[in-house]
């Protein structure tokens, strides 16, 4: 398979990397509503980690992880999805999906000086204008959806800033590790991390509390269900292994913009399914987050051919 259709798959990752993330907020708001946060996060990676573990155990895929190994991935899983979607989750108490996928869009100014610094990733200055134009849209309509935050609101946003810099922080971390392992290899690592944590996090919680059938009682809500499938298969297991995809064909920053991506779909799945506002702004932003998502991945592709003339 030549270069070309390589990094096309990887785009085509991305995109639907994009779309998943992008859905996924409004179904972390439907599940938050019934269930405390942590133990959406307990049944969310205990799901997860059944699904991929299945061809695991029949022998369908092979997974050769020597203890030296796995140090290596547990801090990636800590990054994501222990730290971001913790974050992420109590952000969204607090906020609505359209706010934190505006907030996730910022993720590629902080993937981008996270790459400069920690793997060297030289961008042009094309791409960064570029990117600035997609960061302005985000900007743009977090400017004119207006006043009136409250303090509980304020602690949202800044929790779900938390989580992007986790996010950019995970895209660093795991453009080395993709060049090692496979992708199947860093999703079931990263998984189990979140499965552990999450669920002892939520057992000691109840345990505490004397209220352990409380762990279990939102598994009889078919809504909570519905939601907490598409959470774990899709937006944690599937976008899993889209994302380590994509980042072993594509730089960090160059993903990281696809996150831009998520702000849109965000927006229009909370509206449509949440009945959440939109205004004629977010059409505005919506063009200049994809100009900007365009721009940056066609700019990176010529500065690439002009450095390898060069070279």
């Amino acid at each position: 398979m030549n270069t070309t259709h390589t990094r096309g798959y990887a785009y085509i990752a991305a995109i639907l990397y994009a779309a998943i993330i992008g859905l996924s907020f409004l179904f972390v708001k439907m599940t938050v509503t019934v269930a405390h946060p942590i133990d959406v996060l307990a049944h969310r990676f205990a799901l997860s980690l059944i699904v991929v573990s299945i061809p695991v155990i029949f022998g369908w895929i092979k997974i050769r992880l020597s203890l030296r190994d796995l140090w290596r991935i547990i801090p990636l899983g800590l990054l994501s999805p222990v730290l971001f979607f913790a974050f992420q989750a109590f952000g969204l108490v607090s906020s609505n999906s359209s706010e934190a996928g505006i907030i996730q869009a910022m993720a590629p100014v902080f993937t981008l000086v996270l790459a400069s610094v920690f793997l060297k990733e030289r961008t042009s200055t094309m791409q960064k204008m570029f990117l600035l134009l997609s960061v302005a849209g985000v900007v743009f309509i977090f400017i004119m959806q207006g006043s009136g935050m409250s303090i509980g609101n304020l602690k949202g946003i800044a929790l779900l800033l938390l989580s992007t810099v986790c996010f950019a922080g995970y895209g660093v971390l795991a453009r080395p590790l993709t060049q090692k392992y496979k992708p199947m290899e860093l999703t079931w690592v990263t998984l189990m991390v979140g499965c552990i944590v999450f669920n002892a996090a939520s057992l000691i919680r109840h345990a505490s509390s004397g209220s352990m059938m409380d762990y279990i009682k939102p598994l009889g809500d078919t809504s909570y269900l519905g939601a907490l499938a598409y959470l774990a298969i899709l937006s944690t297991m599937i976008s899993t292994l889209l994302a380590s995809y994509a980042l072993t064909h594509l730089e960090a920053s160059q993903m990281s913009v696809f996150s831009n991506l998520s702000t849109l779909i965000s927006i229009v799945g909370g509206a449509w399914v949440l009945h959440e506002p939109v205004g004629s702004y977010h059409y505005i932003g919506a063009l200049l987050i994809i100009a900007g998502v365009l721009g940056t991945n066609m700019s990176g592709r010529k500065h690439r051919l002009v450095s390898g003339i060069k070279a």
